[in-house]
């Protein structure tokens, strides 16, 4: 269930799909604010605080990669794209500048409202710190003992693979990009050692997943790279 008091910014310069989504999310009880450039966005964004903000790529004062990054200079809140570029690499450029999740158009309205409950669902699980325990499937992980546990019974992680785990959970619910990834658990001196990923992922499935051969829960997003799903 969303919050009546739920507030989105849309960044969108065709009109017509502005008013569109519009009128349905707030037939959902959502208050939105329109933008039609970037620069404009901004300043709704910034003055308003939204719960989400939707933003197209392709605006016509600036790249909505700009505004993604803009964004996440100081805020953290959901950021949905929703644009007409379906490219592998236009997509793995909007998660890299900080992107939550991706739509393409045409799209229809259930699939959006299903990206907006996903990223709410996301938010209101509270942040992951240092002493949380998340659990997802058969797996639970306490980050304050770095202690991981299957159907009840502990798990050996390696230093890898652990730290890879880590970084899913901490981003749970979020597309991770395999640069993303790399940077994170290797170093930015890695970032064409993309074959490790698959291997310590392989690994992953195989001690968390209750059958790694169709993984549950440590999902793959294709051509793009890894999502943690299913987290409570």
């Amino acid at each position: 269930m969303i919050e009546p008091t739920t507030t989105i910014i849309l960044i969108e310069d065709d009109k017509q799909i502005r008013r569109f989504v519009r009128a349905k999310l707030r037939d959902q009880g959502m208050t939105v604010f329109e933008a039609e450039t970037g620069q404009q966005g901004l300043i709704e964004t910034t003055n308003r605080k939204p719960d989400l903000l939707v933003v197209d790529l392709g605006l016509p004062d600036r790249d909505g990669l700009d505004v993604i990054r803009d964004v996440r200079r100081w805020s953290e809140m959901p950021i949905i794209v929703l644009t007409a570029r379906t490219g592998e690499p236009d997509k793995i450029a909007a998660f890299d500048a900080g992107a939550d999740d991706y739509l393409t158009k045409p799209f229809g309205i259930p699939e959006l409202l299903a990206r907006i409950k996903v990223q709410f669902k996301r938010r209101n699980r509270g942040g992951i710190d240092d002493s949380s325990v998340v659990r997802f499937g058969p797996t639970t992980v306490n980050l304050a003992t770095r202690i991981v546990t299957k159907d009840g019974k502990s798990v050996h992680l390696t230093p890898i693979e652990y730290r890879m785990l880590d970084v899913l959970v901490r981003h749970a619910g979020r597309v991770l990009t395999r640069r993303q990834l790399l940077t994170e658990v290797w170093g930015p001196k890695h970032l064409n050692d993309t074959h490790y990923l698959r291997i310590y992922m392989g690994s992953l499935r195989q001690k968390l997943e209750r059958n790694a051969a169709q993984p549950e829960h440590l999902i793959t997003e294709t051509g793009i790279g890894y999502r943690l799903i299913g987290v409570q």
